[in-house]
């Protein structure tokens, strides 16, 4: 099988939780959580070379903006499938980091996400999407969404029960405060819930895809549904999350919430809104959904 040298401009993009309910806790620690994610037009890119030799390194193009660590996700995604596969080759890894740190985005599994699709084409692994998100898995609970190819996806268990959604496209309106939020930090904060009961979520869908007289109606339906557990404990750590909520309250958006485990927050419009010059309080983007993943077709 032929296979190119290198592949360059891969989109590592964002996503958002339209809702995260923690419904559990495993006895090895980890949270049991219902969730739905949806991929933005935000991204991070990755230029991949295949390399000789087993080696795999990483160079950051803007290492002022973002300091990672060398072992990051995209090198631990790397060997995860150079040990799977038993591959020798290699490969050098070069990262545009546009997204934001400890923002509740995806970043880092996106990229790790991106990193596992487009070796598995240039190594010719040839392994299917579910071995990659099997790979995917140990990586980070939202590492095998990325995977998948879909643009949005119900998520159960610890991540790995994934189903794909149809979600009606919108327009973002994102504050990032300029505080970061660790993830350990937050779920391990008494204020985090972790006791909400398991929501039926063929309800959701089904709420999603009823027939009404106004187009809004069904759009809200789904994107202000259940609500993000975890708010609160990240509010407590970083009373700037609830200022940028109060920021896009007061600017006219009164459905925000936050994505993931912080500290970015969202409030979400109907498509077009962003087009029609809606206004946005100082320090917010506008970002769009998709239907896809950028990579689905790799």
């Amino acid at each position: 099988m032929n296979t190119p040298a290198a592949l360059y401009d891969l989109p590592a993009p964002a996503k958002v939780n339209l809702f995260l309910h923690i419904v559990g806790r495993r006895t090895d620690g980890y949270h049991l959580l219902q969730t739905a994610f949806c991929l933005i037009d935000w991204a991070d890119t990755l230029h991949i070379e295949r390399r000789s030799g087993a080696a795999v390194s990483r160079t950051d193009l803007n290492p002022g903006a973002f300091v990672l660590p060398a072992d990051d996700l995209c090198t631990r995604a790397a060997r995860a499938l150079q040990a799977a596969t038993g591959c020798a080759a290699g490969a050098h890894i070069t990262l545009d980091k546009q997204l934001p740190m400890q923002a509740g985005l995806g970043g880092g599994s996106s990229n790790a996400a991106t990193v596992l699709v487009a070796l598995n084409h240039l190594w010719g692994c040839g392994l299917s999407r579910a071995q990659l998100q099997a790979l995917a898995l140990p990586l980070g609970a939202d590492v095998p969404f990325f995977v998948t190819g879909w643009g949005a996806a119900l998520a159960q268990g610890v991540g790995e029960q994934l189903s794909p959604l149809a979600v009606p496209e919108a327009d973002l309106l994102l504050i990032k405060p300029p505080v970061g939020l660790s993830t350990p930090a937050v779920f391990g904060h008494p204020a985090c819930k972790r006791d909400t009961d398991p929501a039926i979520l063929e309800g959701f869908v089904a709420d999603a895809r009823s027939p009404c007289t106004q187009a809004d109606l069904r759009w809200q339906r789904m994107w202000m549904w259940g609500r993000n557990d975890l708010q609160s404990a990240a509010v407590a750590l970083a009373p700037d999350v609830d200022h940028a909520l109060q920021q896009l309250h007061q600017a006219g958006w009164p459905g925000g919430r936050m994505s993931g485990s912080g500290s970015a927050v969202f409030a979400p419009a109907p498509a077009g809104t962003q087009a029609a010059g809606a206004k946005a309080p100082m320090g917010a983007r506008w970002a769009r959904t998709l239907s896809t993943h950028p990579l689905a077709a790799l």
